[in-house]
């Protein structure tokens, strides 16, 4: 996540954008069917010094947990909440950001299982008139919603504009604007609407919020049930994720790791930024998880629990993103990264950002071996480089045994 630093309100553009990667111009490339060679045992105090350095950085509280087979190692750093003592717990809560999208994917890659939806279905035979028409340079009207795949929503390939530029653009970099505005899932396509196309549907990879507010109103048409109804009645519990929900209020039940950021200028004093109406994210970043919770999704979802082997080759088809070259990719709501491993192996998994959190969960691609960190503050919107780069350290730690 290297965002353009030209404003505040452009940082801000960019953080859920949360490393998500790809140029459909290239060549599909399959994840590597064989995992790095890991350490035999987990190096706990390595990971707990390189978890402090985190925090030594400035960010002021991280939650991290490895599982290696049956080996789990978690670990905490920094406070739970400025002005406090209290260090975080293992299992504190936290937002998880755009991870929420590889949950959105997975169900919707269900109800492709089960011929409810098709992947190469156009969103207007499921949703008519969601994505109004709009007009080309020429006043001709150009009807996305006819065109707009179910494929293309996941891969971030449709062409909508992503909502999130114009809100945060509009707010001046202020996340005030959270706490006080509430947004409905249409209102937020709307305001894509207003902002010209990314580029054409199947066209170049564009990252967009808007394709997971689409896919998330999918899934509730399809099945009759809120996402957050299908979400928690087809991962969180036959998985057991007894902390991870899609909230309905701004407030964090339980303890929960406090989220800071320095707004509207990157100057300013941090501010606590943990209590907002989660609707402003909904469908592409709006869950709520715990680093344990996170683990068992990924391992999961990688050995073959959740979807049929068809579907998870097709989830793992990735693309390489020529937009930030970091070594990173993406498929079909699931990320990966070549820059953990100093060997270059490839890690799947997804990062999330809004404000207040970071967050990185990654697997081995054979799910044996996962990592999940979480930060009470976004290392790009607070322009913390230091700490953005020993938090890969750390996933490096934790994956390859670096």
């Amino acid at each position: 996540m290297k965002p353009s630093h030209r404003t505040t309100a452009v940082t801000a553009v960019t953080l859920l954008a949360a490393t998500l990667l790809a140029s459909t111009a290239a060549p599909a490339l399959a994840a590597p069917a064989a995992a790095h060679p890991h350490p035999r045992s987990v190096d706990g105090a390595a990971l707990q010094r390189a978890l402090e350095q985190v925090t030594a950085d400035g960010i002021p509280g991280a939650v991290a947990e490895v599982r290696d087979g049956n080996r789990v190692w978690s670990g905490t750093a920094g406070v739970e909440e400025l002005g406090g003592t209290r260090r975080p717990s293992p299992d504190a809560r936290f937002r998880i950001g755009s991870v929420t999208k590889t949950f959105v994917a997975t169900v919707v890659l269900q109800l492709v299982a089960e011929k409810k939806i098709g992947l190469d279905d156009r969103i207007d035979r499921h949703l008519p008139g969601l994505i109004p028409a709009t007009e080309d340079e020429n006043g001709r009207p150009i009807h996305y919603g006819d065109r707009i795949t179910v494929r293309q929503l996941l891969h971030h390939t449709s062409g909508l504009a992503n909502y999130t530029d114009s809100l945060f653009v509009s707010s001046g970099g202020d996340f005030n604007v959270l706490r006080t505005h509430h947004y409905t899932p249409p209102q937020l396509i709307g305001l894509a609407m207003d902002m010209k196309a990314d580029t054409e549907p199947g066209g170049a990879w564009a990252y967009s919020n808007t394709n997971y507010v689409v896919l998330g109103l999918l899934v509730e048409r399809v099945t009759g049930r809120t996402l957050g109804q299908e979400i928690d009645r087809r991962v969180v519990r036959p998985l057991r994720l007894e902390n991870t929900s899609m909230p309905t209020t701004a407030r964090i039940a339980g303890r929960h790791l406090h989220g800071y950021e320095r707004f509207p200028k990157p100057t300013d004093p941090l501010t606590d930024i943990t209590e907002y109406d989660p609707d402003v994210f909904w469908g592409p970043g709006n869950m709520i998880s715990t680093a344990h919770d996170l683990n068992v999704f990924s391992r999961a979802l990688l050995d073959g629990r959740l979807l049929p082997a068809a579907l998870g080759a097709e989830m793992r088809r990735l693309t390489p993103d020529d937009e930030v070259p970091q070594g990173r990719f993406y498929g079909l709501g699931l990320e990966g990264r070549t820059v953990f491993c100093a060997d270059g192996s490839m890690m799947l998994g997804h990062t999330g950002s809004v404000p207040g959190y970071q967050t990185f969960t990654f697997s081995t691609p054979d799910g044996t071996r996962q990592a999940t960190l979480a930060l009470g503050s976004d290392t790009d919107i607070t322009r913390n480089e230091k700490a953005a780069g020993d938090a890969v350290k750390f996933m490096g730690a934790a994956l390859c045994g670096r």
